[in-house]
């Protein structure tokens, strides 16, 4: 019932949503919903607009806009219907949303790779606060809400988008890169190799084999079919994710100072486990260096992070993570080398995971919706 896209009935027709982000009010518009009488089967905010774009009058078109007037928080959405694609965008711009044109066609995606990937044109960025109709005619734009201060998520550039993506103007991959030479900057030290936890942490450690001159080495192969760890459901799933997901290359291991790098540190429960396994395969030193400042505070605009009491970096110092990763030694990236590295200042930015400042309005942490086992 969880998964999209979200199909509903509207009068005769059926439409179906597909939903990037959270919505922070979902518990008072699923409350409304069901007071209506709307029979709601799954407990996700993407069934609640769908339902919301149901019960609304008129085109799609019209609806779409009508009910962005109630939805509080992150969302980028595409609608279809009999005839027209609607999309639309929060007014904050937290999530990417991007328009396409393919040979007389137009398209919509998260990410400008999937344009690439089924050869569209990249040709701009959905405005936060815009709803667009993609019909017969050609695209439709409107206004629906006022473009309020732009808060597009951080996390999008230091993990969530896909390395071969443009946000607004800005290469992924080539962001990721500056960040690792940062962090050779920032934290150096006496290494033998380079080496990127794949896929996230990769182009982090070429652009910090780059400027620091160390040998960057592939020295862990990822397995392809095994999902991110960090949003697994319990720690037992995530802790057997780690082992399917990462196998060491021994003999290019064997003896050597390692300079781990890594996106991020979210739980801290799996980096225990890397380390160790580093370690096993023969390495001499193992140095974490993480391409994010610590995660310090759970986000409600759409990546599944936990509770803060379950954020490492909530409750122990850098120098506890690193006794308790079993790390030679540890380091992250400051918010303002991140940005640096972006290339883009912090003010159009929501960085709330790593500072606490929440700029829309959040819910009580216990309504935030889980879909962990009862333990």
């Amino acid at each position: 019932e969880n998964a999209q896209p979200v199909a509903l009935a509207r009068g005769r027709d059926i439409i179906a949503l597909g939903h990037n982000g959270n919505l922070t009010n979902s518990d008072i518009l699923r409350r409304e919903l069901a007071d209506a009488g709307e029979q709601l089967l799954a407990t996700t905010d993407s069934e609640a607009i769908a339902a919301m774009i149901a019960r609304a009058p008129g085109s799609l078109f019209r609806a779409a806009g009508d009910v962005m007037q109630h939805l509080v928080g992150a969302y980028s959405a595409v609608v279809i219907g009999p005839g027209e694609v609607v999309a639309f965008r929060d007014p904050h711009g937290v999530r990417p949303l991007v328009l396409g044109r393919l040979d007389d066609g137009w398209c919509v995606a998260s990410e400008t790779c999937a344009l690439d990937q089924i050869g569209a044109t990249f040709e701009r960025d959905v405005r936060p606060g815009e709803v667009v109709r993609l019909g017969p005619q050609g695209v439709e734009s409107r206004q629906a809400v006022a473009p309020a201060s732009r808060q597009m998520c951080v996390f999008e550039h230091i993990y969530f988008a896909r390395p071969d993506s443009t946000i607004e103007g800005v290469s992924i991959w080539q962001a990721r890169s500056r960040m690792g030479a940062e962090l050779a900057r920032t934290a150096p030290v006496a290494a033998d190799l380079v080496v990127g936890l794949p896929d996230s942490g990769t182009p982090a450690a070429i652009g910090y084999s780059t400027e620091s001159g160390i040998p960057y080495a592939e020295a862990v192969v990822r397995n392809r079919y095994v999902g991110r760890s960090f949003i697994q459901p319990d720690q037992h799933l995530r802790q057997q994710g780690v082992k399917l997901k990462f196998n060491p290359l021994r003999h290019v291991i064997k003896g050597k100072r390692l300079v781990v790098i890594d996106d991020s540190i979210v739980r801290g429960n799996t980096v225990h486990q890397v380390v160790k396994m580093l370690f096993d395969a023969g390495a001499a030193e193992v140095h974490l260096r993480i391409s994010s400042p610590p995660v310090m505070w759970p986000c409600f605009y759409g990546i599944d992070m936990p509770d803060r009491a379950e954020l490492i970096a909530a409750t122990s110092t850098i120098q506890e993570i690193a006794e308790m990763s079993g790390a030679t030694s540890l380091s992250y990236l400051t918010l303002d080398d991140v940005h640096r590295a972006i290339g883009k200042p912090a003010s159009g930015f929501c960085g709330a995971c790593f500072t606490g400042d929440y700029p829309i309005p959040i819910p009580d942490a216990s309504v935030k919706l889980r879909f962990e086992p009862a333990r």
